[in-house]
């Protein structure tokens, strides 16, 4: 099994100058914005920083592909892929609020195997690799070791992504937060950043993108939780998944057992 150090390192510190960057544009009034195709909104900050995070890819490893929420994808030849997403939660980072992150993904193989979340508002870091643990400001962190669902703190994305997904959705997170002692709505990448660190016990998603997906599995896993869709299978993520539900391992049985549809 390879060594990632190197790479962990380099997401690191890539994922902080890329967030250091949005960081100019933060809730500054006058911040350009647009929308997508899909109507989500994308703003200058998106742009710069998915730019700088490609040019230091391809810097350092030109063999590499990429894979980029707003440029798409880029062809390598090494048989790895690096996935971008240079602000995950752009509504979040747009209204001011500061648990926006910016995530970089590393994928060997079909295998996501370094992930990296940056929140800059607050400056959080949670980086893990494949094999080398999981840590959060640089000191290793672990899921929590709530056993009981009732006891257990749940998150969950936008209540509007519930109703766009469909296939359930609503009566899913109508059955999961009653059965759950205490729940918010945290969601994108920070609500997985909770149950990384054991802030949170469940974060429940009813849609996920690749380049979102890639950076959550490496920092779950290595934290020692679970992370799968909402039938418990964890597929390649380059394949995409229709929905994604991570725990701390030990809730994951019975949250699955609610996620029934």
């Amino acid at each position: 099994m390879a060594n990632l150090q190197t790479e962990l390192q380099f997401a690191a510190d890539l994922v902080r100058e890329a967030g250091a960057l949005t960081l100019q544009y933060f809730q500054q009034a006058d911040v350009e914005s647009d929308r997508k195709a899909d109507d989500s909104p994308v703003t200058v900050a998106d742009y710069e920083s998915e730019r700088l995070i490609r040019e230091k890819i391809a810097a350092s490893f030109p063999a590499d592909g990429i894979l980029g929420e707003e440029e798409g994808e880029s062809a390598g030849t090494s048989g790895r892929r690096w996935t971008v997403d240079p602000i995950d939660g752009t509504k979040t980072f747009i209204q001011g609020v500061p648990l926006y992150s910016v995530l970089l993904g590393l994928e060997e193989g079909g295998e996501a195997v370094v992930g990296a979340i940056y929140i800059p508002g607050v400056d959080d870091l949670v980086v893990a690799a494949r094999g080398e643990g999981c840590f959060w400001n640089g000191s290793p962190t672990s899921v929590s070791d709530v056993s009981d669902l009732s006891d257990a703190f749940l998150v969950y994305t936008s209540c509007n992504n519930f109703h766009r997904a469909g296939g359930g959705g609503e009566q899913v997170l109508d059955r999961l937060i009653p059965a759950c002692r205490e729940m918010r709505s945290w969601g994108d990448a920070y609500g997985y950043v909770l149950v990384a660190t054991g802030r949170a016990d469940v974060m429940l998603d009813p849609l996920i993108n690749p380049w979102d997906l890639v950076p959550l599995l490496p920092v779950i896993h290595e934290a020692g939780g679970s992370i799968t869709d909402w039938t418990g299978k964890s597929p390649p993520p380059g394949d995409g998944w229709p929905n994604c539900v991570a725990t701390n391992g030990g809730l994951e049985a019975r949250v699955l057992d609610l996620l029934k549809v």
